[in-house]
């Protein structure tokens, strides 16, 4: 590619100039920019931002790949930057970066900059682009929903190394004959963010939840009923509430918090876990706090899941309870599952041995008409 200025979805993408490097500085020196860019010189200094702007960039371009800086198309101010990375020329092969200002966050900004870029790419010849994100990074995987690229997997240890640690990046994958348009979701979101009867909300599991996550999943009942029947550790309950967003993003599950609608106090936890989506089966789990039990409150966080499962088109859920768990069979039940089975020995229990568990089905077909 040529550093030709290009303009499209209302963003225009331009070389960098010397004059842009208050603003470069206003972006790159950002906790959020330097969090999920951990490559990023720090401190980020005006000398930083200058010396991309003449030499970094230039660079870029002359390696066969691209920087380009995002601006206003009104006012030729700098809004981010966007560039792309040479990784095979024989392959037609390049990766896509961007960062936004904060200023300009929230505006779509990097969704027209990688859209625009995307298009360019492709016109000069390119046949895959990657895009590579953090799984924590949620507002970065929705720009590549949004800009058209498809959830491929994670590279174990891929980053550039953060306090002398690497981390897993999620790709995500265009390719030059892919259809236009953004990516359709398995699991979209909950309309206006959440569900609720008036009595619990279920909302997105968020890392604010780890607290009383790691509460609920170390309480000696609620560890005979995981798998593995162990307690599981902080790091990993922080995990799972950090990476909520992402798994809900690529299909993978719809991690929820439940909580009291009047006062908004975490109860417990619920997820839908989309394990057949070519059949559009997907496993249901729950669990309540104890000072959250006997008041109804898990038949009600089931039904609203439930409801919301077969309204984005899910034609079957399934539950396990373990045999000894009978009020867990009973809130399915209310919420018209019927039980279907046993499964002998289907999990593992202590000391290696191994549990059966009763096997509940519902259908969208079994729902009264509405």
């Amino acid at each position: 590619m040529t550093p030709e200025t290009v303009e499209a979805y209302g963003v225009r993408l331009r070389p960098f100039r010397t004059d842009d490097a208050a603003d470069v500085v206003a972006g790159c020196a950002d906790p959020a920019t330097r969090r999920f860019i951990p490559a990023m010189p720090h401190p980020y200094t005006e000398q930083s931002a200058l010396w991309w702007i003449t030499e970094g960039a230039p660079a870029a371009w002359s390696a066969g790949g691209a920087a380009y800086a995002i601006a206003d198309p009104g006012t030729d101010r700098l809004l981010g930057g966007v560039g792309l990375t040479l990784v095979s020329a024989a392959r037609g092969h390049w990766e896509i970066g961007y960062w936004v200002t904060p200023a300009a966050r929230g505006r779509g900004v990097a969704t027209a900059a990688a859209r625009a870029l995307t298009d360019a790419a492709f016109a000069a010849g390119a046949g895959r682009l990657e895009l590579l994100t953090l799984p924590e990074n949620g507002a970065s995987q929705r720009v590549a929903l949004a800009g058209g690229f498809r959830y491929e997997g994670d590279r174990r240890s891929a980053s550039a190394p953060q306090n002398g640690v690497r981390h897993d990046m999620t790709v995500w994958v265009r390719l030059a004959d892919d259809p236009p348009g953004p990516v359709a979701r398995l699991l979209p979101d909950l309309p206006a963010g959440r569900l609720t009867d008036g009595v619990v909300t279920l909302r997105r599991l968020a890392p604010g939840d780890a607290d009383g996550m790691h509460r609920l999943h170390t309480l000696p009942e609620v560890v005979a009923n995981r798998v593995p029947p162990v307690p599981p550790r902080r790091a990993t309950i922080d995990r799972r509430c950090d990476r909520a967003e992402s798994h809900w993003l690529v299909g993978r599950s719809a991690d929820l918090a439940v909580l009291d609608a009047t006062t908004g106090a975490l109860v417990g936890g619920c997820a839908l876990v989309y394990d057949e989506p070519s059949t559009g089966q997907a496993m249901l789990g729950y669990s309540l706090l104890p000072e959250a039990r006997g008041r109804g409150l898990a038949t009600r966080a089931v039904q609203l899941l439930t409801g919301w499962a077969f309204d984005i088109g899910l034609a079957r859920l399934w539950a396990g309870t373990r045999q000894e768990n009978v009020a867990s069979g009973r809130v399915l039940e209310k919420v018209g599952f019927r039980r279907e089975g046993l499964l002998r020995g289907r999990l593992p229990g202590r000391d290696g041995t191994r549990v059966d568990a009763v096997l509940y089905g519902l259908l969208a077909t079994d729902r009264p008409t509405r």
